[in-house]
């Protein structure tokens, strides 16, 4: 029996505390539709009348704990608020005493009524409600339909059995479907918690199947381990109603809607006996006698699923083992709960203990240490990487406007000369052949130097016609270049934001204030390095120049060569695969070709071997061209050879220069000077002091986040220390 009070007591202290919000604490909650007979079995249980008449209904859970200790009886209301009025848990609990202890049951009614009444107004202090009529109680607007917080009221009574429970609002159906459904929610809420003994009381007037009440236990309990049935209005299922009596003892012999603890049938007093005002002792005798009188009731072996005093009993010491069960876990619970409340802590920004512009000073230090590491590489190569990146997408760009010079008459029905090639091979968003690049046969090139002429002597081929056809390339790396600066740029912003936000977002006003400062920054940086680079690429344009004499010769030759060999190598020539035989088409891809040459390989090898053996060392095929007769296109196909042995000496520099441009001019320029210009300008802030302290006030709602975990950890703490307190 002590030790059966001590659980009760430890539990009602928890609650108190709060826990109830953050814990399962072992509960039993009564649910039950309205005219179910739950108020009625609320009464019969704890011993005293609560609010029933027409009209009147409960609004907020009302918990009930009754204790055996004293030698007279007495009750005390509280009100426990857990939430807001929205219905949002409270990071601290309260419990006040709602007026002094009641020594007279008569006067708990209207206690009752009024304390509902202060806990629906939350606005108003409680103590406007101790005095407050019947009349007015009835005719008051509330301000809330309904609450979650918590009517508790403490029983003392020497002929009580040591219980606790919590009295739910009936589930009804006759109002707006938004009180419907708050009702309904609030249900659902307490049931669905795995230490709830749910007590669903169902009226034997009325079909099992038809009751929500029934529903919602199912589905929060579908095996049915932890619900228990109250059949209540016995006297109501009459002598005539022989198939309704049989079904209701099937049930309450575990014969149908089988439930692990069962079913209790409970006979309250009607209307008129209450109005008898019959003590507890005499209402339970008027039950049993009925029980005991009553077929089929009186024909069933086990009567003490009859009346209230088993019942209570049972549900006493069922409530006992789940909350010796519970404890254990309880304590596991908690350290989780507040092992993730540290880290929560944790992840908060930490508290400023710096002077205000010393703090600043510092974040601005850090954010430029950040942005220059990355921007050099020594820390954060994720930056560099994104950067090479879009600088290989320059360099693929740049390569595919190479000339397209093929020496044919009829340059279309040949292959590029580029095609062997594997640095074009295709990227995302790039194609080869590049369909800008216009297709130039002997007859083009020949046409662009007729249209050079201008007082050369015969037998010169005019500078201008090679300057032409080098413009035709070199306009546009423009394009590419000033979209490679866009990327680049637009990969330093992003970068930017995310250090803003790193070193500064902690406080909102300094992230905005420094944030604008150094976008400032970067587009001043940002114009003045568009304008390098614009200037750097002028340079590509006149004059035509290159002090690379021994590669450019190299690859003069080696084009010029290549461009000899091809005119009389009819290998180049594409020819479809519908004109190969069937019996070889099968070993070529769709994007292959096919050629016939005049000669086959080994007719060349056999050549350069020969040419070995006359001394003529090291002999290349590309060499062979120089033995081929004049073709009268000489001049053509020098044109070409100088042009396409020019765009390789450009590109490979342009390729180099114009990151290198970007990189010195933008990034490295602003990530050297920020440090400078951004203290400079802070320092230039009206009211310095003022500002930055300012600047560096917590985000309102940061401090409210940390007071709200603090105040939870605190109210953890104290719930573990409760249970690790109990049975020392």
């Amino acid at each position: 029996m002590r030790r059966r009070k001590e659980l009760l007591a430890l539990i009602e202290e928890l609650r108190a505390m709060g826990a109830g919000v953050l814990l399962d604490i072992p509960t039993i909650v009564v649910i039950g539709g309205q005219s179910a007979g739950k108020s009625s079995l609320v009464e019969a249980v704890s011993g005293i009348n609560v609010p029933r008449d027409s009209g009147t209904c409960t609004r907020c859970p009302m918990e009930c704990t009754m204790s055996s200790a004293a030698k007279s009886w007495s009750c005390t209301i509280s009100l426990r608020t857990d939430y807001d009025h929205t219905g949002k848990a409270l990071a601290q609990s309260s419990k006040v005493l709602f007026g002094a202890p009641l020594t007279n049951k008569n006067e708990v009614d209207i206690w009752l009524r009024r304390a509902q009444s202060a806990i629906l107004n939350p606005s108003l202090p409680p103590e406007s409600f101790y005095q407050m009529p019947y009349a007015e109680l009835r005719g008051r607007a509330n301000a809330l339909k309904f609450s979650k917080n918590v009517v508790h009221i403490s029983i003392e009574d020497p002929e009580a059995t040591d219980l606790s429970f919590v009295d739910l609002p009936g589930l009804i159906q006759n109002e707006e479907k938004e009180v419907i459904e708050i009702v309904r929610s609030m249900v659902e809420t307490y049931i669905s918690r795995e230490n709830t003994i749910i007590l669903t009381t169902i009226p034997m007037s009325d079909d099992m199947e038809n009751q929500l009440a029934v529903k919602l236990a199912k589905e929060a309990d579908p095996e049915g381990e932890r619900t228990i049935g109250i059949l209540t209005k016995p006297d109501n299922v009459g002598p005539g109603d022989v198939s309704k009596r049989q079904t209701w003892r099937n049930v309450l012999e575990g014969r149908e809607h089988i439930l692990t603890h069962g079913y209790y049938c409970v006979r309250l007093p009607n209307d008129a006996e209450r109005a008898e005002k019959l003590t507890r002792a005499e209402a339970q005798a008027r039950a049993l006698g009925f029980f005991n009188s009553t077929k089929p009731w009186s024909e069933i072996a086990d009567r003490g699923r009859f009346g209230i005093p088993g019942f209570v009993n049972d549900i006493s010491e069922l409530l006992i083992q789940l909350i010796e069960k519970a404890l254990p876990k309880l304590k596991k619970e908690i350290e989780k709960l507040l092992a993730n409340c540290a880290d929560n802590l944790d992840k908060l920004p930490p508290l400023i203990l710096n002077n205000p512009v010393a703090e600043v000073i510092s974040r601005v230090n850090a954010f430029c240490e950040g942005l220059k590491s990355a921007v050099y590489g020594r820390e954060e190569q994720g930056f560099a990487q994104r950067d090479r990146a879009v600088f290989a997408i320059l360099k693929r760009s740049i390569r595919l406007t190479a000339p397209d010079f093929r020496p044919f008459a009829d340059p279309e029905n040949y292959r590029s000369m580029d095609e062997s090639e594997t640095d074009l091979q295709e990227s995302p968003g790039l194609k080869f052949p590049n369909p800008a690049v216009p297709v130039l046969g002997l007859y083009q090139v020949r046409k662009t130097i007729q249209e050079s002429i201008g007082w050369e002597l015969p037998n010169n081929v005019p500078y201008e016609a090679k300057k032409v056809l080098i413009d035709g390339f070199t306009s546009m790396w423009k394009e590419p270049s000033m979209k490679c600066f866009t990327d680049i740029h637009s990969n330093l912003l992003k970068f930017v934001e995310e250090l803003i936000a790193k070193h500064f977002g902690q406080f909102k006003m300094l992230e905005n204030y420094v944030g604008n400062l150094i976008r400032e920054e970067v587009k001043e940086h940002e114009a003045l390095a568009r304008v390098a680079l614009e200037e750097t690429l002028k340079l590509e344009i006149d004059p035509c120049f290159t002090q690379n004499t021994h590669y450019f010769d190299t690859l003069r030759n080696a084009w010029l060569a290549k461009y000899k060999h091809a005119i009389h190598d009819p290998m180049y020539r594409r020819v479809d695969l519908h004109d190969i035989g069937p019996s070889c088409r099968h070993s070529y891809s769709a994007s292959e070709h096919v050629y016939e040459g005049a000669f086959t390989r080994a007719d060349v090898s056999q050549a350069l071997r020969s040419l070995a053996q006359a001394g003529y060392k090291d002999l290349k095929i590309e060499d062979l061209a120089r033995l081929l007769p004049p073709n009268g296109f000489e001049d053509e196909l020098i044109v070409m050879a100088d042009v396409r042995a020019y765009f390789n000496v450009a590109y490979k520099r342009i390729i180099d220069y114009v990151p290198l441009k970007i990189e010195h001019s933008l990034n490295r320029a602003l990530a050297d000077k920020l440090p400078e210009s951004l203290l400079n300008n802070l320092m230039k802030t009206p009211n310095l002091l003022d500002r930055m302290a300012e600047f560096v006030s917590e985000d309102p709602a940061i401090t409210a986040r940390r007071a709200e975990l603090r105040t939870r950890r605190s109210r953890l703490v104290n719930i573990q220390q409760k249970l690790a307190n109990f049975g020392m």
